[in-house]
C-alpha cells in the first residue's frame, strides 16, 4: 500500500495551532476498493510503535448502532487492524451500551457520560479511559414549547432501557427550577421509539441524537430547545466517553493503549475528513444517508478531545446527578474507581498534544 496525504474535501479550514497542528502531520494508507483507512500516523510511520508490547488479545467486539455520532468507532476498524487486532466485530445490541459492556456482550463502546455513571453507581465494573467529542444530543420540542421551562406539564418521551434519555432532560429541567418527577409527564411507550411518537405529535419533546436531528431538520419538524454542541453548560463537557470492563483494562493494558490510540486517531479523521468518513460509513453499512452523516460530522466538534479534560465531564455530571437524586455516588468515588487516564496521557504525549 502507498501512503497518501489526506486533503480535506470542501476547501481549506482555519488552523488553530493549539489543537489543529496535527493536520499537517496526518497521513493514511488507502485500502484499495473500499476507501478505507489503514495505518494512520502522526509523527512517523506505523512502525514507530512496533517496539511496544503486542496486544494481548486480537479480537474485540464493538457496538453497531444507528447513531452517526459514534462515527469514530466505525472509522477505527482499519486503525485497529494496524494496531494488531485481526478480528473487529460490530454487534447490534438491544440494551443500554453500558450494560452490554458490563455483561460481556461488547468489549468496548462509546456512550454518554451519565449512562456510564448510572451503571457504575449500580455496581457495574466499568472503566472510562478517554472521551471523543461534545454535542451529540439535542432536546427537540414542537413549536408550542419555546423554552425548557415551557416543558412544565408537557409530555417528554424516553427509552426505559436507556436512562440517559431521561436523566439528561431531568438535569436540564432542574437548572430552570422544574421538578422532573412532578412537572414532566414522561412517556415510555415500549411499542414505539420517542422519535416516532414525536413525529406523530403524541409527545411534546424528546432527546434526539444524530441522525435523528438531521432528519427532523430536513422534514421541518420541531425545533431545538438545547443544542449540546453550542449551549452551555452542556457544550463545555464531553458527551461520548470511551470505556470498557474494568477487567479488560486491567488484564490487557497493551491492547487497551492500542485501542485508545486507534479511537483517538479515528476521532481526528472525523474532524479532518468528514466527507471521506461519511462515505466509509455508508459503504460499510453503518448508515444509509450520506448527507445526514456528513452533516453530523461537520457539526460535531470532534477536535475537542485534544483540549478538554474528560475527568471534568465525569465530575460535572456526577455532581449534578447526585444533587438531583439520580445516583448516590459522589465524583471522587466515580473518578477514583472507574477511570484510568494513563493510556490517554500516553497517546497524547505520542501525538504531541
Amino acid at each position: 500500500m502507498t501512503a497518501v496525504a489526506i486533503q480535506r474535501v470542501g476547501g481549506a479550514m482555519p488552523i488553530e495551532r493549539s489543537r489543529r497542528h496535527f493536520l499537517s502531520q496526518l497521513a493514511v494508507a488507502g485500502v484499495a476498493g473500499a476507501g478505507g483507512l489503514a495505518g494512520v500516523c502522526f509523527d512517523g510511520p506505523v512502525s514507530s510503535f512496533a517496539a511496544e508490547p503486542p496486544t494481548e488479545v486480537t479480537t474485540i467486539t464493538i457496538e453497531k448502532a444507528p447513531s452517526t455520532c459514534l462515527s469514530p468507532q466505525y472509522v477505527a476498524e482499519d486503525l485497529l487492524r494496524a494496531e494488531g487486532f485481526t478480528e473487529i466485530r460490530y454487534q447490534a445490541i438491544d440494551t443500554a451500551p453500558a450494560s452490554a459492556v458490563a455483561q460481556g456482550q461488547l468489549d468496548w463502546d462509546m456512550d454518554f457520560a451519565p449512562e456510564i455513571i448510572t451503571a457504575v453507581d449500580k455496581g457495574a465494573a466499568l472503566t472510562a479511559v478517554a472521551a471523543t467529542h461534545v454535542g451529540c444530543y439535542q432536546l427537540m420540542a414542537h413549536d408550542h414549547v419555546r423554552s425548557i421551562a415551557g416543558l412544565k406539564g408537557r409530555t417528554v418521551g424516553w427509552s426505559p432501557s436507556y436512562s440517559s434519555s431521561k436523566d439528561l432532560v431531568a438535569l436540564m429541567t432542574s437548572l430552570v427550577g422544574l421538578d422532573a418527577e412532578k412537572d414532566i409527564y414522561w412517556v415510555d411507550d415500549r411499542t414505539a421509539d420517542p422519535m416516532a411518537l414525536f413525529i406523530d405529535k403524541k409527545i411534546d419533546a424528546f432527546l434526539a441524537v444524530p441522525p435523528q436531528t438531521q432528519e427532523l431538520r430536513s422534514r421541518g419538524i420541531g425545533h431545538s430547545l438545547v443544542n449540546s454542541a453550542t449551549d452551555r453548560p452542556w457544550s463545555n463537557y464531553f458527551c461520548c466517553m470511551l470505556f470498557s470492563r474494568t477487567e479488560f483494562v486491567q488484564k490487557y493494558p497493551a491492547a487497551t493503549k492500542r485501542i485508545v490510540r486507534a479511537f483517538l486517531k479515528a476521532t481526528d479523521l472525523c474532524f479532518s475528513e468528514p466527507a471521506r468518513v461519511a462515505r466509509l460509513m455508508v459503504e460499510r453499512g453503518f448508515t444509509d444517508r450520506y448527507d445526514f452523516a456528513l452533516q453530523s460530522l461537520q457539526e460535531l466538534p470532534y477536535g475537542v478531545w485534544r483540549d478538554n479534560d474528560p475527568e471534568d465531564t465525569l465530575r460535572f455530571f456526577t455532581l449534578r446527578m447526585n444533587e438531583a437524586g439520580l445516583i448516590k455516588s459522589d465524583p471522587q468515588r466515580i473518578i477514583a474507581r472507574h477511570t484510568d487516564w494513563r493510556f490517554l496521557n500516553e497517546v497524547k504525549r505520542e501525538l504531541k498534544v
